[in-house]
């Protein structure tokens, strides 16, 4: 039977609070293969220079909440069986996945492939993207999590490429949230710890895949959907990263170290495992391309 696979353009930046988040989604999109598979564009508000209001503890909370509900409009107008999802910040992810677990009777096998967890609330940080996977689980945030019907089985969900900061970073990391005043009521290790989530690390990973189909097989995974944040790469070797930004680098958590022939191979691996129905890519930052379209926007004669 035909399998009828859905891509969807989402460029959201209010989940980042970053307005490049957009342009990174529609170069993703371009990027892309050109295939059958029909682009659907899910509507978002554009920036239009006015800073999102802060809303009880997330920016563009109202923003956000629609531009999720027109998504999940579109999902469930098409009733896809694969969904491929260009971003954007990573909360695009929550209603491709959460329509993807309903669709495969909750049975459905996520890899979150992230240098991040994404599962615990960042109080002064305060940007949604820091949520989709504790949505998805049926915790983060109540506002978006009551729109997951289905929430995904815990022992479902692999991490990987985590990273952990080294000593340096986390000093850093920890004199950057005392200065912001960012303050969390629960660490992310002992989030995955509670809920039972297998993690593995980029370096873990170098060498074999193994853990991952070991847990695949152990759980009768028949299908699975990836997220791909692209912050797993080591911004010293992929440049368009929110860490890679040449003017202000990201120092609020810890880089990626993943390289890219690594994530190829684990991507081409994880699709002759099992029956792989979604894939999102998100936080893409080109920063060169991002830098020249300002440039190009202020000479003279091409604004004529």
């Amino acid at each position: 039977m035909t399998q009828k696979t859905i891509r969807l353009l989402m460029p959201q930046w209010q989940g980042g609070n970053n307005p490049n988040y957009s342009f990174g989604a529609e170069l993703l999109a371009w990027l892309a293969p050109d295939n059958d598979q029909p682009l659907i564009h899910v509507p978002v508000q554009a920036y239009d220079g006015t800073p999102l209001e802060k809303e009880n503890g997330m920016h563009g909370r109202t923003q956000l909440l629609e531009q999720l509900k027109s998504a999940q409009h579109l999902i469930d107008a098409h009733k896809p069986d694969r969904i491929v999802m260009f971003g954007g910040d990573c909360l695009v992810e929550q209603a491709p996945f959460a329509y993807l677990n309903e669709r495969y009777g909750g049975e459905l096998g996520l890899i979150w492939i992230d240098a991040h967890s994404d599962l615990v609330n960042y109080v002064g940080y305060d940007n949604g993207h820091a949520l989709p996977l504790g949505n998805l689980l049926g915790e983060g945030d109540k506002d978006f999590a009551q729109h997951v019907k289905v929430p995904l089985k815990p022992d479902h969900v692999f991490i990987a490429g985590l990273a952990a900061p080294t000593e340096q970073e986390a000093e850093v990391i920890s004199e950057a949230f005392q200065r912001l005043g960012i303050t969390t009521a629960e660490a992310d290790t002992e989030v995955i710890q509670r809920l039972g989530i297998r993690t593995a690390s980029s370096e873990e990973l170098a060498n074999s895949t193994e853990p991952i189909k070991k847990w695949i097989k152990e759980h009768g995974i028949k299908h699975l959907a990836i997220h791909l944040d692209l912050d797993v790469l080591d911004p010293k070797a992929f440049r368009s990263l929110l860490f890679a930004n040449p003017e202000d680098p990201f120092d609020l958590s810890p880089a990626g170290t993943m390289q890219l022939p690594q994530l190829l191979k684990l991507l081409k691996e994880l699709s002759e495992e099992t029956d792989v129905v979604g894939l999102g890519i998100t936080e893409h930052m080109p920063w060169d391309a991002i830098y020249l379209k300002n440039l190009l926007g202020e000479i003279p004669i091409l604004n004529k």
